[in-house]
């Protein structure tokens, strides 16, 4: 069912533009290789598909990445989910914001895995369907959504610690 979607969306986002956003990390397969969360590129044992502007993303939205100053804006739809996305800070201001469209009512787990267990970022903040926010959360939170609509994970530097906030990461949903 899952492929189908994704199939579908593929096909339905084929014939239209894509937006062009510089600075594209390059893809590099040894990262997830050493994390204790693996779970594989796309892994249909476990039904998770990672995400990044190398591989699927077009499958997800012609949109996937926006970067705006110091932000970088992924959107999924909540019906992706278990789900891995990848990214990479190069400045220890980003923030990274994952908005997740129609999320239905359900109860979701996030990890932040950096490639360097050194790196000092985390969930700082999340923003419900209802508009409120709340945070800030550890690498790993369990999220009980109560109400259909868009949910906000951002994650960024922790201002509490003072190792580096740059490198490549990836975001972990289920």
């Amino acid at each position: 069912m899952r492929i189908t979607v994704i199939a579908l969306a593929l096909l339905m986002t084929s014939c239209s533009k894509k937006e062009t956003v510089g600075d594209t990390p390059a893809n590099d397969s040894s990262f997830t290789k050493e994390n204790k969360f693996d779970i594989g590129r796309s892994s249909k044992e476990n039904g998770v598909v990672t995400a990044d502007e190398n591989e699927n993303a077009e499958a997800v939205s012609p949109n996937f990445r926006i970067v705006e100053g110091n932000k970088i804006i992924k959107t999924i739809k909540g019906d992706m989910i278990p789900l891995v996305v990848q990214d990479e800070f190069k400045n220890a201001d980003q923030q990274f914001i994952l908005k997740i469209k129609n999320l239905k009512p359900s109860k979701i787990v996030v990890k932040v895995i950096p490639s360097d267990p050194q790196m000092n970022i985390r969930i700082n903040q999340i923003r419900l369907a209802n508009g409120e926010y709340d945070g800030p959360f550890s690498r790993e939170s369990t999220f009980d959504i109560k109400e259909e609509g868009d949910f906000w994970l951002m994650v960024g530097k922790s201002n509490m610690a003072s190792e580096p906030a740059t490198g490549k990461f990836s975001v972990e949903i289920r």
